[in-house]
């Protein structure tokens, strides 16, 4: 493809070199560049872009995309641009052929319940024939492979080839979560959003190499609405207003306390055979009674956003409805149902927030025992470890303190923090430091009417020790449990996950 054509309509100044020329590839990574190789050199965190540009003009970089000048053979095109982030993404697409163009994109923005909802999307346009991929937290799913996911919003020349992949795989439709960090270093530049929604707002993402302030993480996630056409915003989130300041798209809402285009109203929970939902009424746009096999109050609001967006694109309510009866994400409040007489499930949180909101719901269920089981990450902030473990002190009935990811750090080490914050208060607790046998003990002593929820590792499968990742999947963990066990010494056994 011509350089003139992938840059055109872009601010750039021509520092060496001519534009009339052809590009094989482009790359961010200068260990994968090739002969007539256009190589954008990406100011990072850890690396500057603009140090290797004399080794990938060596390799046959043909094109350099810089921001500051830089000492290279003669022969090799050097263009300037105010930002090379901006530019990969924007070069990126067109590469690609501009495939955001070709597909329905749904990007979800938020500081929780991105994962979950993107997972009710994807599966309602998919009972409706719409064939849709995925890109999140957990995986990209693009209509031939499950990739896992590296970041919540991959860079942009990564993001555009998937899209690409998605419309060659004859895939109609995508839906992204989209980070803060996604915008903000523009990993998103260049994608032709039909749908942005926003789900809720609260203190994330603060602090080194992330944002500097809650104005400045507030101030990125609305971007998405200078981005988008439609517009879907939880009008209950009292941050709703500066989403929508300046935005440029036409505006949908949904809301379980005001007249939004979809209402839930008279929600009650519910809870059988070990499973914990909920389920209202919802008016406006649509009329249906709605049932979401899984619980809390954020439930109701991230299934209304999925059905904004489902109706929107024309799915017949009772497929929406279907859907939501049936609904299972990997590691969002994941039930896993073993015992008639007791809950287990499975769920990310891994800070103070996420998982004293995750308590919060679980209480309204009235449990016999809410059982807390949870780690901490090793390297990683000790205020973590202190707050939630003051968090499940405060809010569990007991807690197993266990392992998580240790990575460089003593096991040990981190569960005394963690008991530092749990002394704070009056709750009980025991420490088993190998996770498999903290589930055990959770499964074992488990009683009925009891909630038992396994924290921190949600959709991961494997723990982090010493740098190296040993396959460890929470799921796998309760299966070997069961085989090992006399399962009639399980409250309520009734095996319908694994059988």
């Amino acid at each position: 493809m011509k350089l003139l054509d992938l840059i055109q309509g872009l601010e750039y100044e021509v520092l060496q070199g001519e534009v009339d020329i052809e590009v094989c590839g482009i790359q961010n990574d200068s260990r994968k560049v090739g002969d007539k190789d256009l190589f954008f050199c990406i100011t990072g965190s850890v690396s500057d872009g603009h140090s290797y540009a004399s080794e990938v003009s060596s390799k046959g970089a043909s094109v350099l995309i810089v921001e500051k000048a830089v000492a290279v053979d003669k022969a090799v095109t050097v263009i300037k641009v105010p930002s090379t982030r901006y530019a990969m993404g924007i070069i990126s697409s067109r590469y690609y052929g501009e495939p955001s163009k070709h597909l329905t994109v749904i990007g979800i923005t938020g500081t929780k319940g991105k994962t979950t909802t993107t997972y009710m999307i994807r599966e309602m346009l998919a009972s409706a024939g719409i064939g849709t991929g995925l890109i999140g937290t957990i995986e990209i799913i693009d209509g031939k492979e499950t990739i896992p996911a590296k970041n919540t919003t991959p860079e942009s020349i990564i993001l555009h080839k998937h899209l690409k992949d998605m419309v060659d795989n004859g895939l109609k439709a995508v839906v992204m979560e989209v980070s803060s960090q996604g915008l903000m270093l523009d990993r998103v530049a260049g994608v032709d959003f039909d749908y942005g929604i926003f789900t809720n707002l609260s203190k994330d993402h603060i602090g080194p190499n992330e944002h500097s302030s809650f104005e400045e993480y507030k101030q990125w996630k609305a971007k998405l609405f200078s981005l988008c056409k439609v517009g879907i915003f939880n009008i209950d989130d009292k941050h709703v207003m500066d989403m929508q300041a300046n935005c440029t798209c036409e505006i949908v809402t949904y809301s379980l306390e005001k007249d939004g285009d979809y209402k839930a109203s008279e929600l009650k929970l519910y809870t059988r055979e070990g499973v914990l939902g909920i389920e209202y009424k919802l008016s406006g746009k649509i009329s249906e009674d709605i049932m979401v096999d899984m619980p809390g109050e954020f439930t109701a609001h991230n299934s209304l956003a999925a059905i904004a967006v489902a109706d929107l694109m024309k799915v017949p309510a009772n497929k929406i409805k279907s859907i939501l009866e049936d609904i299972k994400v990997r590691g969002r409040v994941e039930l896993i149902p073993i015992s008639d007489k007791f809950t287990i499930l499975i769920d990310y949180a891994h800070n103070a927030m996420s998982l004293e909101s995750l308590y919060t719901a679980i209480r309204e269920y009235n449990p016999k025992r809410l059982v807390s089981l949870f780690g901490c990450g090793g390297n990683r902030s000790k205020d973590r470890r202190y707050e939630m473990g003051e968090v499940s002190g405060n809010m569990a009935d007991l807690t197993i303190i266990t392992s998580d990811n240790p990575r460089n750090e003593e096991p040990l080490a981190i569960i005394e923090d963690i008991k530092t914050g749990i002394s704070k208060t009056h709750g009980k607790y025991i420490a088993i430091p190998d996770r498999k046998e903290a589930i055990r003990y959770a499964i074992m002593h488990a009683k009925e009417g009891d909630v038992v929820v396994l924290a921190g590792k949600g959709h991961e499968d494997y723990q982090e020790i010493c740098g190296v990742k040993h396959h460890m999947d929470e799921r796998d963990l309760i299966r070997e449990i069961l085989e090992e066990e006399d399962v009639t010494k399980i409250c309520g056994y009734n095996n319908r996950y694994f059988a």
